[in-house]
């Protein structure tokens, strides 16, 4: 791991104990498991949450690189690296404790194993390199990087991740999952980051996977369609128990929702499960996937307001997503301060 770091991971049996059906077991009966405290105390000693970061691809996107691809922000990657860690390091300076690689739409084959080490690479010098100078100031703790797989739907390229209309059962969405997750849990990322999972069987897929090794904590984060259910239709509340059975998701919640419906998502997901949740709502514009293009809102997110009721209701992983800018998470994380 850079910079002598060693990566948190599972120990002590996790493929045994998960082989029934599948799936992962009550958290109870694994061997040992390490828990969100462990991965998010220093930060939530501090404030309280630890802040990810915000929208990489639009932020790009808004630095003149065009991303009209289906790797979307894992172009930059390819194309522009040292734009890409300009923006990992503007989000660490705006405060974030958690930065996401540029992975979330690289699968394999579209790219090689080696392109997705590479954003993890990355994001780890960027990380590094702004934790060298301030690690013996105690004003701040050292920040995580995490491995960004996206959704089927997000491979697609055409906003079925916002509906979860696949076709496909948990064998094929396994399959698809499978090579990209085996090698970021190979990689130097502290934890994984399942984002914008519109489906409860993707999720099912997902936590199939998780059982079959042990492998570096991951977070679980769904997109939905409303306030009681997921993008398919699916009720939260279904999703959250799904989550909770898993040792290695050490975080659930939502990502690119509006953030008005992040209260009452949360509210669901903490009524079925005991995990620490997740918020990083988009900046409320709605995305046309039949134009391509994002539609404005009108109106500013109230971030300094919201935070903290959403830290209140059980988030200990707030920040950003599509639209939303280093600015936002500046402000984010003063409003946890």
């Amino acid at each position: 791991m850079n910079g002598g770091h060693s990566p948190i991971f599972l120990t002590g049996g996790i493929r045994g104990a998960c082989q029934k059906k599948g799936e992962c077991p009550p958290f109870t009966q694994c061997d040992l498991i390490v828990s969100m405290g462990d991965l998010l105390e220093p930060f939530v000693a501090l404030r309280g949450a630890a802040v990810l970061d915000g929208g990489l691809a639009t932020e790009l996107e808004a630095r003149g690189l065009v991303l009209d691809d289906a790797l979307w922000s894992a172009r930059a990657l390819i194309d522009a690296p040292e734009l890409l860690a300009a923006v990992h390091r503007d989000y660490l300076e705006a405060g974030a404790d958690v930065i996401s690689t540029a992975t979330y739409q690289a699968t394999i084959p579209a790219v090689t194993a080696r392109v997705l080490l590479s954003g993890v690479a990355l994001a780890c010098r960027e990380r590094d390199a702004f934790w060298e100078p301030r690690a013996r100031d105690g004003v701040r703790a050292r920040p995580l990087v995490a491995a960004s797989m996206g959704s089927y739907g997000a491979f697609l390229a055409d906003g079925s991740e916002y509906r979860g209309d696949y076709g496909l059962d948990i064998d094929a969405l396994a399959a698809w999952h499978r090579p990209r997750l085996r090698v970021l849990e190979e990689s130097a990322a502290d934890l994984l980051a399942f984002e914008t999972i519109p489906s409860l069987v993707e999720a099912e897929a997902i936590v199939r996977l998780l059982a079959e090794s042990d492998g570096p904590p991951a977070w679980l984060s769904f997109q939905a369609r409303s306030a009681e259910h997921l993008a398919d239709g699916q009720p939260v509340e279904a999703a959250a128990a799904l989550a909770d059975r898993c040792p290695r998701i050490v975080a659930v919640g939502v990502n690119c929702v509006a953030p008005a419906l992040v209260a009452p998502l949360l509210a669901r997901f903490a009524a079925t499960t005991t995990k620490p949740l997740a918020a990083y709502p988009n900046c409320g514009d709605t995305w046309d996937a039949a134009a391509r293009r994002w539609v404005a809102s009108g109106s500013a997110v109230a971030f300094r307001d919201l935070v903290p009721r959403w830290r209140a209701a059980g988030a200990r992983l707030i920040g950003g997503c599509c639209r939303t800018t280093p600015a936002d998470i500046r402000t984010i994380a003063a409003a946890l301060d």
